[in-house]
């Protein structure tokens, strides 16, 4: 008799543990807006700031050692730990700097004001990371006071973002080509977090040179949530884009109707008056 042997069946594979959530480490709107006024005002202040930022185009952050300086202090331990959060502060912070001088918000509110104190000019030292309490630092429930370091006080709490697919959409409405802008939009939508840092500086500079402008902070958020949630972040950007070129068509259609309305009245006057005078 021989004896047999049972051999097990193989265990199938089991799912891989779901990604861990980001969600403490991505920074609400307020304090997204905070940062992005801060290296606003910074880059249109000092040349040397504009300078050191604007090497970071495009670049990964162990490839952008000269950003530590004014970018490091913004991020808590917790936020350095996470490499698209910290990736994302990197980023935003050169895509800000490459602009003009003249497109920074701190030359529009400059040129308004008619310049500025030495209170509201702010420190020129960096500012602390959230939860330090200084300058700059979000409030218990995350949202920042949206003055940064002493820029142009806004209402970051409350103000919704505008997501890239928005500002695409006003890409189009001025003068960018439809077809080229959408084609645009849907590579980005493609890409992985590495590809969408790669991809991002060219759209953003073909849309500032048509002087549209980008919500960096809600950018910034975005681009913290793309591995974890870009389905939800590709979804808005491609609604926002399509409902804005939408409206944008209807409001172009409706205005042409007006004109020729408006000449057709004016046609008719004037015969109208023609006839008048014959009589």
């Amino acid at each position: 008799m021989t004896d047999t042997t049972t051999i097990p069946a193989p265990t199938p594979p089991t799912e891989p543990p779901p990604a861990a959530s980001n969600r403490g480490t991505v920074p609400a709107l307020g304090r997204a807006r905070a940062f992005a006024a801060w290296i606003d005002r910074r880059s249109h202040d000092d040349p040397g700031v504009r300078s050191a930022l604007r090497r970071g185009v495009g670049k990964p952050v162990d490839k952008a050692p000269f950003m530590h300086r004014y970018v490091a202090s913004w991020l808590t331990e917790e936020q350095l730990r996470d490499r698209d959060v910290e990736r994302a502060h990197y980023t935003v912070a050169a895509l800000v700097a490459a602009q003009r001088r003249d497109q920074y918000t701190a030359a529009a509110w400059a040129a308004g004001s008619g310049g500025r104190d030495g209170d509201a000019a702010g420190g020129t030292g960096p500012a602390p990371a959230a939860g330090t309490g200084g300058a700059g630092a979000g409030s218990e429930d995350g949202q920042a006071d949206g003055t940064g370091a002493g820029g142009p006080r806004t209402d970051t709490a409350v103000r919704p973002g505008r997501s890239l697919g928005r500002s695409l959409a006003d890409g189009v409405g001025a003068g960018l080509r439809e077809a080229s802008v959408e084609t645009k939009l849907n590579l980005l939508t493609r890409q992985s977090v590495e590809g969408l840092h790669r991809h991002l500086p060219a759209a953003v500079r073909q849309l500032r040179e048509r002087g549209v402008d980008v919500d960096w902070a809600q950018l910034l958020v975005d681009l913290c949530r793309w591995r974890r949630h870009s389905g939800a972040v590709k979804r808005r950007w491609l609604q926002d884009y399509y409902r804005a070129v939408q409206a944008g068509e209807e409001r172009a259609a409706r205005e042409a109707d007006e004109r020729d309305t408006a000449v057709a009245a004016d046609t008719a006057g004037g015969g109208q008056g023609e006839a008048d005078d014959r009589t």
